[in-house]
């Protein structure tokens, strides 16, 4: 038996038959073009915002670090000297977590390097806090803080005058220009995106919906790279030929370095919550603050700050460092970055995490000196970034920066898989979200 819609050459549809997914049909090319406008707007804020911000904490960093010391005829490398800034910071940071309305925001140590964007009035304790915990030498980057505050103004000033744009493919569009201004390149923007957009699940080709996060990750970096010059590339010796002992030695230093990292994310919530204890953010970040700056005499100003800048001194004063010297420096940054990031200092675990990839990286080149510098350094890099970081694409791109060496490419593709079977299954780090101490009340 048949029915009128299965007779041969009746013109209505099944209602069983699939139907076009609207979703699948690529944006119309006007929109794209309309839109990139608002984008490439968006990338030039965001990229502002962290020269700003980066402007800021370097002119106090100057007035903390060098202008106060030479006034006063003190050593700003001397052991007292770091132990009191670094404990002054602490109590700074926490008296504003404190008192200053929004509170700094999510806690770093809870977040992702995407969170949700924060309320506008919450901005500005942001804005204090991580200026403070970077001009103090905290061994944090700007990453989280940046893109919580770049989210958060544009969404809440585009939900205002720009209600039908939607608040999702706003903050992908405020992230996409912050991380390409971070790194200098709209590539670490699309790599990093990838895995984001893709678990979005609104349909459409992937490049579809990563056009417009591009245009400002592509104008953020354009302008940062203008306005600063962010040069993430390491002076190291050339690379030119892969030998096969070079695959083995670059998956033996990033797994070795890989499991430092894991370790310490094993600790992590141990020590938030050690913390925590205190209740209070003005006696827990003092306490931290306290805890940095005895790390810091013993390790010395190259284990200060968000790492850089001290990354490109560590390779450039090589020569003079000793394998228990680089041991130190390697165990007190991957101690000041848990303290950092435990005690309530507000800012990203990136950053530092590379400073200490390449100082594995050195470490191994001196104990193994027929490994080539550049590889080591790589697969530090690799090792530790995907430790803290749990993405590939993040690893490679940040490694491959630091090296600037297309030919040792493969090899870290190589490397990254053993790798990422010790990590996925490793604790992340990361703490899970908790209720901040109250505060008391003022």
């Amino acid at each position: 038996m048949t029915t009128p819609s299965d007779t041969p050459g009746d013109s209505r549809t099944p209602r069983d038959a699939p139907q076009p997914d609207v979703a699948d049909a690529p944006p119309p090319i006007k929109t794209l073009l309309v839109l990139s406008i608002p984008a490439a707007l968006i990338g030039v804020v965001c990229a502002l915002v962290l020269f700003g911000l980066d402007k800021l904490a370097e002119w106090l960093q100057n007035v903390v670090w060098t202008d106060i010391p030479k006034a006063t005829g003190i050593d700003p490398a001397s052991g007292w000297w770091i132990f009191g800034v670094l404990t002054i910071t602490g109590l700074a940071v926490g008296l504003a977590l404190w008192l200053i309305p929004g509170h700094g925001g999510l806690d770093s140590a809870t977040t992702e390097l995407s969170a949700p964007p924060p309320a506008l009035w919450v901005i500005p304790s942001i804005i204090v806090v991580v200026v403070l915990s970077l001009a103090g030498g905290v061994s944090l980057g700007p990453e989280n803080p940046i893109l919580a505050i770049n989210a958060g103004l544009i969404v809440g000033i585009l939900a205002k005058v720009w209600k039908k744009l939607p608040s999702q493919l706003v903050g992908l569009i405020a992230t996409a220009g912050t991380v390409g201004a971070l790194f200098g390149t709209p590539i670490a923007a699309a790599l990093i995106l990838t895995g984001i957009v893709a678990a979005l699940k609104t349909g459409g080709a992937l490049w579809d919906r990563l056009f417009l996060p591009l245009v400002a990750a592509s104008v953020g970096a354009v302008v940062m790279d203008l306005l600063a010059h962010p040069v993430f590339a390491l002076p190291l010796p050339a690379y030119t030929n892969i030998a096969a002992l070079d695959l083995l030695s670059a998956v033996v230093i990033a797994i070795s370095i890989a499991v430092v990292g894991v370790l310490a994310a094993w600790v992590f919530p141990l020590v938030h919550r050690t913390f925590r204890l205190l209740r209070n953010p003005v006696f827990y970040v003092t306490a931290g603050g306290v805890i940095l700056g005895i790390l810091g005499a013993i390790g010395g100003p190259i284990t200060l700050f968000k790492g850089v800048v001290q990354m490109g001194q560590l390779v450039d004063e090589r020569s003079s460092l000793t394998v228990e010297a680089l041991i130190v420096i390697v165990l007190v940054k991957v101690v000041a970055l848990l303290v950092s990031a435990s005690s309530g200092f507000r800012g990203g675990r990136i950053f530092p995490s590379v400073f200490i990839g390449v100082a594995a990286g050195l470490l191994a080149n001196l104990l193994v000196p027929s490994v080539p510098l550049t590889l080591a350094v790589g697969a530090g890099v690799l090792g530790m970034v995907l430790a803290v970081s749990r993405d590939g694409w993040i690893a490679l791109f940040i490694a491959a920066a630091v090296t600037n060496n297309l030919v040792m490419f493969p090899v870290l593709c190589i490397a990254v898989l053993p790798c990422w079977l010790l990590v996925s299954h490793a604790p992340k780090f990361i703490v899970k979200p908790a209720r901040e101490a109250e505060p008391l009340p003022t």
